[in-house]
């Protein structure tokens, strides 16, 4: 979706929020923290994390609550404005910009404007391959000092909005969601290019398991089994 004009882009973004509180009004949703205080819907106390979040279930965790110490990374690719006005909108702020790119200036700008607050991003956009983890993520990780938080979400019904390489997935009315958080991965600051790679990979685990196990609990609930 290419939106140019700034007037449409702010009005569009409007009308898809509110449509989507409505929507989330009318889900019976399920949040598991492995860790209570990674719970991004309640007051950050003292440690933020950085959320990794699939792109193509990315509507859930920002509709699902009110999130008042979170920012999200949106890159600078086309469609990035959209986004970052769907997200204000929502309540979330946006820090525009790469995780691995931009130089050291960039760099340090983001964690300066970040350095208070959670960061969510979606670690295989914007374009794909799907559900694949970039080395981006852990890299910022150890930059920032946050610890990764592996993410799931899961609807008992839902559509899939087609996109050019993943689907959306938006919850059907009155569906169960199911919103889990895993155990946090820290890496060091001064990790190497191996060591980073190696963190990838036990993310990309973390997030695969967590999204086995939030499929199941859906497929096992009483909305499911009556669609």
């Amino acid at each position: 979706m290419r939106i140019q004009h700034p007037l449409l882009n702010s009005t569009l973004s409007a009308g898809m929020t509110s449509s989507f509180r409505v929507l989330f009004r009318m889900l019976r949703i399920e949040f598991d923290f492995d860790v209570p205080e990674t719970n991004p819907y309640q007051v950050a106390h003292g440690q933020t994390f950085i959320y990794s979040v699939w792109h193509d279930s990315m509507i859930v965790p920002v509709f699902a609550g009110k999130q008042p110490a979170t920012m999200a990374l949106v890159g600078q690719h086309n469609d990035g404005s959209y986004v970052a006005n769907i997200l204000k909108s929502a309540g979330i702020p946006s820090v525009r910009g790469s995780s691995s790119k931009g130089g050291a200036t960039a760099l340090r700008r983001l964690i300066e404007d970040t350095k208070d607050h959670h960061i969510v991003l979606t670690p295989d956009g914007p374009r794909g391959p799907r559900r694949e983890l970039k080395p981006g993520l852990t890299y910022l990780a150890a930059k920032t000092g946050k610890p990764l938080v592996p993410t799931a979400f899961a609807a008992s019904r839902c559509w899939k909005i087609k996109g050019s390489w993943t689907d959306q997935m938006i919850p059907s009315p009155f569906a169960k969601v199911v919103v889990l958080a895993g155990t946090p991965i820290e890496v060091p600051k001064k990790a190497s290019r191996e060591e980073l790679d190696e963190y990838t990979a036990k993310l990309q685990t973390a997030m695969d398991q967590l999204n086995e196990e939030a499929e199941r609990r859906v497929a096992e609930s009483p909305q499911a089994r009556a669609a």
